[in-house]
């Protein structure tokens, strides 16, 4: 006789055709789910704290483009998750999660309203029920892989190990449609574009999702544009004519032309803050013409729309547009001499003798293995790696925190990564702050990651705050943090790993590297307070400014 499956087991026998691996951490709300799931051998990554769960899922997909499970339980299990779901939300990061809930009997003393939470966080929540639980769970799948959002899966509490009967047919779910550009917008921008004679094409994440790298070159040959690309692009479009980051990560060469271009052409970036250097990335009177599937412009800089998919349109551009010889590239042929993005060697340390940290991200490298995943929480020092680091592709380089402004996700994004991409070497980027805050799942580090460097650009303070507020005269005690040696936390948890107060430690590394490489390794770099990344300092300067002149 077949056994009864209980409501909690139909939602995770469509979860496990969907994915595979789960990241969770248990309660008594999902623990009939989790059960199932490791019961049938889905590989389970487990966190030590619920924002945990949801940060792992979300690197996962962001190192491999695979959508994962993240599961915690209900009431407080649930809120501690929150900030990783924002996160996940903003960025656009499809994913399930499933969680458990209030009793349909009724909220119990510790009970909260979840879907109200959810709705502020512009997440929507399906809550099953013994007879839909399998088409409402394949309906979350579905919404989160075409509209690449996170979705819950909600199991009331009462229901989770009750029988789940007779189910409802499941919706074949439809495959996501390719939004097409209005003929008229194209007819009208390609206008635009001929009148241009310094045309710049902004490559995004967007343009990575649709596909549109090699549409996005072929029509910057046509028209002699150059190029550049956000963070979440970067190596993506193959091309000479690539400046490199755009915005805040850029180089001042680079950064110099792209000011200086008369058209910028968006395709799929969302244009925040970092991406737009706080607003001056564009020359005044540039025409900046955005293609993305939100449903308005998301920079006021914006002045012309096209609401549609990237490839879609820039193929339907290059057919519009008007050829060039040569154009604005025959004006700056040193674009394509490797030279032109490259640094001089930064001074080893700052006149407090700490190290400078542009010269760890430097010699960072040459240090680290080429094959690499690197993950940066939130913070003032997420300036220095991508600056003077290469990434081998848009996967190869994440940001976690930037869509909501938050640190501490860092430590377990990167346990994600790294079970996406088990044949990289994890590179996990952060700050003191954020290391401490996400400490708990130092443990899930050590024991998920199989090869892996864990940075911490460690100058005992909150240094975004020095950078931001000490310097316009308020008092920075709050602002500090009494220094913490990651790397005796890492050894006392499994790692190795040293402290690092010269260039010269880094040959503890190199042996580790050299050795195979295996586990954790946590560098703790006594950084100094007194060096500003060129995105805070130049985000900073009318403030400053307008501060020195009261």
């Amino acid at each position: 006789m077949t056994e009864q499956l209980n409501v909690s087991d139909v939602v995770a026998e469509v979860c496990a055709r969907h994915t595979e691996v789960v990241f969770g951490l248990m309660g008594n709300g999902n623990a009939f789910f989790t059960s199932n799931l490791t019961a049938r051998g889905l590989p389970y990554v487990s966190a030590r704290h619920e924002a945990g769960t949801v940060a792992m899922a979300d690197a996962y997909y962001r190192a491999s483009g695979k959508i994962a499970v993240a599961t915690v339980t209900y009431g407080a299990g649930f809120t501690n998750s929150l900030t990783a779901l924002t996160e996940a939300a903003k960025a656009r990061i499809p994913m399930v999660l499933v969680v458990g809930e209030a009793p349909t009997t009724g909220a119990r003393p510790w009970d909260i309203d979840q879907l109200m939470v959810a709705r502020g966080l512009g997440v929507s929540t399906l809550t099953v029920s013994a007879g839909n639980a399998g088409r409402l769970t394949e309906e979350a799948w579905g919404t989160a892989k075409n509209e690449r959002r996170p979705v819950i899966v909600s199991i009331p509490y009462d229901l989770a190990n009750e029988a789940a009967g007779p189910q409802e047919p499941a919706a074949h779910p439809q495959p996501a449609v390719r939004v097409l550009p209005d003929p008229t917008a194209v007819e009208r921008v390609a206008a635009l574009i001929n009148r241009a004679s310094r045309p710049l094409i902004l490559a995004g994440n967007g343009a990575v999702v649709s596909g549109a790298g090699p549409a996005l070159v072929e029509l910057g040959d046509k028209i002699g544009a150059l190029f550049a690309t956000s963070l979440m692009a970067r190596n993506y479009l193959d091309t000479p004519w690539d400046l490199g980051i755009a915005g805040g990560f850029a180089r001042m060469a680079p950064l110099q032309l792209m000011r200086s271009a008369d058209l910028v052409l968006v395709a799929g970036a969302s244009l925040n803050a970092f991406q737009a250097r706080y607003g001056s990335l564009f020359a005044d009177d540039a025409e900046v013409i955005q293609i993305d599937e939100a449903d308005a412009p998301t920079n006021p800089r914006v002045s012309s729309f096209i609401q549609a998919d990237a490839r879609e349109t820039v193929v339907a551009l290059t057919e519009a547009v008007s050829a060039v010889q040569g154009g604005w590239r025959t004006q700056h042929p040193e674009v394509t001499a490797p030279s032109f993005t490259s640094d001089p060697a930064a001074d080893e340390f700052a006149a407090d003798g700490r190290l400078n940290p542009r010269a760890v991200a430097q010699q960072l490298d040459a240090v680290l293995p080429a094959n690499r995943t690197i993950v940066q929480d939130g913070g003032h020092f997420c300036g220095w790696i991508p600056m003077y680091c290469q990434a081998p592709d848009p996967q190869g380089l994440m940001m976690v925190g930037t869509g909501f402004q938050s640190i501490g996700l860092g430590i377990p994004a990167a346990v994600g990564a790294a079970v996406a991409r088990p044949d990289r070497t994890t590179v996990l980027i952060a700050g003191d702050g954020g290391a401490l805050m996400a400490l708990a799942d130092l443990e899930s580090a050590v024991r998920a990651i199989p090869s892996g460097v864990m940075v911490v650009f460690n100058d005992a303070a909150y240094g975004a705050e020095i950078h931001q507020y000490a310097a316009r005269g308020l008092d920075d005690t709050a602002m500090q943090i009494p220094e913490v040696d990651f790397s005796a936390l890492g050894r006392a948890m499994g790692a190795d790993g040293v402290k690092m107060r010269s260039l010269d430690d880094l040959q503890v590394l190199r042996k580790w590297l050299a050795d195979g490489a295996e586990g954790l390794f946590v560098l703790d770099v006594a950084v100094t307070q007194s060096e500003v990344a060129d995105y805070m300092r130049e985000s900073m300067a009318p403030i400053l400014a307008e501060a020195s002149a009261g």
